[in-house]
């Protein structure tokens, strides 16, 4: 699993913030970001992560479990 180059301890204590479910790093390489932090929680939004920093707007998100 990757970490998406963002710190192990920022990755401990942020969570959705829709449902404040668990992210989990995933990478899109068919996408122009680095990456998504992926909801685990009953949302299931993925939030890009762009340049190292993870964009954690619901507004930005997209629905993972289309």
């Amino acid at each position: 699993m990757t970490s998406l180059g963002l710190d192990p301890q920022l990755l401990d204590i942020i969570i959705c913030p829709e449902c404040h479910g668990e992210l989990t790093p995933t990478e899109t390489p068919e996408s122009t970001d680095d990456g998504e932090l992926v909801c685990q929680g009953t949302c299931g939004l993925a939030y890009p992560v762009r340049d190292g920093i993870p964009v954690l707007l619901v507004d930005e998100a997209r629905r993972a479990r289309d």
